[in-house]
């Protein structure tokens, strides 16, 4: 997998080159801010077969974008386990591209996945607190089971309830993306 800086490829796309730049954040997220030329596609919708017979018949790179990069390391594993070795992320993804300077595509302000995650996870955190003081101490377990959450979150750089939450139907709409 090969990291771009957004200036890298920002300055692929002006020379021309034949690049497919896939964005993996939710679709909320995508139509927030977004490079001009990329297509959205959330990660959990993502379809290796048809994007590699699509890279495949047209030479075009692969790029992916996401938020910070993360979700865009996890598509570009996901491509390369289907046979893809050419594959790049960008670093920082969008909010490195936009603290480039780069020019962006803005919509309204959206609630994030990241900050969806955070309100349920504080709100357990507050439930389970409140409840172990005043009904039964056996609900501060709430309290501990989102904690030991995060800490696992953090150690492994992936974050399960941040995924369900991306699969909700109301982070899901039709992606831009051509290839399904």
């Amino acid at each position: 997998m090969e990291m771009l800086s957004p200036v890298q490829l920002n300055d692929m796309i002006g020379r021309g080159e034949p690049v497919l730049v896939i964005d993996v954040r939710s679709p909320a997220e995508f139509a927030e801010a977004h490079a001009p030329f990329a297509s959205n596609q959330p990660l959990p919708d993502l379809n290796a077969t048809a994007i590699r017979a699509d890279i495949e018949k047209t030479g075009k790179r692969l790029v992916f974008i996401c938020k910070s990069g993360s979700r865009g390391k996890a598509a570009c594993e996901k491509l390369m386990a289907a046979g893809l070795t050419n594959v790049c992320n960008v670093e920082g993804g969008t909010t490195g591209w936009i603290e480039a300077g780069l020019p962006v595509i803005r919509g309204g302000k959206s609630f994030s996945i990241e900050q969806q995650t955070r309100l349920v996870i504080g709100s357990m955190v507050l439930l389970g607190v409140g409840l172990g003081a005043t009904v039964h101490p056996g609900f501060l377990g709430i309290a501990g089971f989102f904690g030991a959450g995060l800490v696992f979150a953090a150690l492994t750089d992936s974050c399960m309830l941040g995924l369900m939450i991306a699969s909700m139907p109301w982070n899901r709409s039709k992606p831009t993306c051509p290839v399904r």
